[in-house]
């Protein structure tokens, strides 16, 4: 979680909400990295996940993250949710939740839908007071400034 750590306040410097995330293969070796990059790419798909997921098929070169981890900072939000069930996450871990954007234990709950096509293994609330103080330092940070 602490390589998820990193990107998430390399994200906040870039002035990126301070999301991160890590792809595991299943021997536990990091395959990819990411923080958000919603704003520098002007891409409001550019979550940490996503572009995790990406990187790990390109390196793969499959499809399928079957058998990997995503460790996300974050409750992913239900774009997210949908995307790890299509990558097949065999287990997501997330740090903070997020009662207001979340589609994981809040919102539609995605894995919990009949309509879903892979349930993952779901870790939430690991090292959640770091990745909450993240997001609590950078909006306060954002409100200060005006």
């Amino acid at each position: 979680m602490d390589a998820a750590f990193e990107q998430a306040c390399q994200a906040s410097r870039r002035g990126e909400v301070p999301v991160g995330a890590i792809v595991l293969s299943p021997a536990g070796e990091i395959l990819s990295q990411a923080g958000n990059r919603v704003e520098e790419l002007s891409d409001p798909s550019a979550h940490a996940e996503m572009l995790a997921m990406r990187e790990a098929a390109r390196s793969l070169g499959r499809l399928r993250l079957s058998g990997c981890t995503l460790l996300v900072t974050l409750e992913p939000c239900p774009m997210c949710a949908a995307a790890i069930s299509h990558f097949r996450i065999e287990r997501l871990i997330f740090g903070a939740w997020d009662p207001k954007g979340g589609g994981v234990d809040h919102g539609p709950r995605i894995f919990d839908s009949r309509a879903c096509l892979h349930r993952p293994e779901i870790i939430g609330g690991v090292r959640e007071r770091v990745s909450s103080g993240l997001l609590r330092g950078f909006f306060r940070n954002i409100r200060n400034s005006f």
